[in-house]
């Protein structure tokens, strides 16, 4: 069996493990949702009682349903980071993904006192995407740094012509990272936020590479966090193929 027998088949049981455990979560999915709708009801009916022991029960309930939401935004996580093996690629525009994910997030950004900037080349070339994923990626970035910067601050959103594609900065001056949390970022599960679910950012790093891309990060503690990713473009594509 030589390297491409031995590469086809690790991917084989790539894919029939993907498939298995989306499969599992979709079963998790289903009974989850039945005991947080429960859980729900129950605590409405609690609320008609005001004795100690009634409040006691109602914020036990609370407990269960918050832990049931986390469990449900966690699977969910997992189903689009397994999901992301059949994209299908069309030529598009970075730039028009890039506008459109900032132009969403504008509102939330000035109300946090955020100043998005863009300076987008003109003459980018195109990419082959597939622009749901693509822009999923894009979203999971940009929501990332927003939440880094819940005092203010800038985002700055750069795309460019590189010598093998083109590429995207996105720079920001929140919290930034150092330390365990630099080095195991893009690590499944791993989260240094009490809500996350540690699946954001190794979604996008598939999705990115699944572009033939590369994505690179540079963060300094109180300084602020630059990601950069690099797509190559349809011609350098056909000369590498």
């Amino acid at each position: 069996m030589d390297e491409t027998d031995d590469l086809e088949t690790l991917q084989k049981k790539y894919s029939e493990l993907a498939t298995l455990a989306g499969s599992l979560a979709h079963e998790i999915k289903n009974p989850l949702s039945i005991i947080r709708m429960n859980m729900e009801l129950l605590g409405e009916d609690l609320e008609e009682h005001h004795a100690a022991v009634g409040r006691r029960a109602i914020e036990r309930v609370d407990t269960v349903n918050r832990q049931c939401a986390r469990l449900e935004t966690m699977l969910n996580d997992f189903l689009r980071f397994s999901r992301f093996s059949g994209m299908q690629f069309t030529a598009g525009s970075l730039n028009e993904q890039v506008a459109q994910v900032l132009d969403f997030y504008r509102s939330q950004a000035a109300n946090q006192d955020i100043e998005v900037v863009q300076y987008l080349e003109t003459d980018l070339p195109s990419i082959k995407m597939d622009p749901h994923t693509l822009q999923a990626a894009l979203v999971n970035l940009v929501k990332n740094a927003i939440e880094a910067m819940p005092e203010g601050g800038q985002l700055v959103a750069r795309t460019r012509i590189t010598r093998s594609g083109v590429a995207l900065d996105l720079i920001d001056t929140g919290c930034g990272m150092e330390g365990e949390a630099l080095l195991r970022m893009f690590e499944e599960f791993y989260t240094s936020k009490d809500s996350g679910t540690g699946l954001g950012l190794p979604t996008a790093k598939k999705i990115i590479e699944g572009h033939g891309g590369r994505i690179n990060v540079q963060s300094q503690r109180g300084q602020g966090t630059q990601f950069t990713l690099e797509f190559p473009t349809p011609k350098r594509i056909n000369k590498q193929q």
